[in-house]
């Protein structure tokens, strides 16, 4: 499996990104998929997740209310949409397929500047 992350950037605070991941695979498992995102000197953290069953998602607290995932379980894709973005979003964000082991993307860049 392979996970290929696009979008990101920088924006200014307030503004919003869109970060979105496909699934290369063969398999015709289905799992949950989401996005973490680590800053500097800080742990990663579990932003949004998509259920395997179409219907669990669920929000970091901070996020709530303003970034949004969504799934298409047939292009294998997930996306985040974000809004209202604040400075201390800025990290980079991973996508993740909860595979065994889990799969990761390589990480993309979102930068929110004051």
């Amino acid at each position: 499996v392979q996970l290929v992350e696009s979008g990101g950037g920088l924006v200014q605070a307030g503004g919003s990104l869109n970060v979105s991941c496909v699934a290369f695979d063969d398999g015709s498992m289905v799992y949950d998929m989401g996005w973490y995102r680590q800053s500097p000197g800080k742990g990663r953290e579990a932003v949004a997740i998509s259920g395997w069953d179409g219907e669990r998602i669920i929000y970091l607290d901070s996020v709530k209310g303003r970034f949004t995932i969504s799934r298409d379980f047939t292009k294998k894709t997930v996306h985040l949409q974000m809004n209202s973005l604040k400075p201390e979003d800025t990290a980079t964000y991973y996508c993740y397929e909860d595979t065994s082991p889990r799969t990761w993307g390589q990480g993309i860049q979102v930068t929110v500047s004051s």
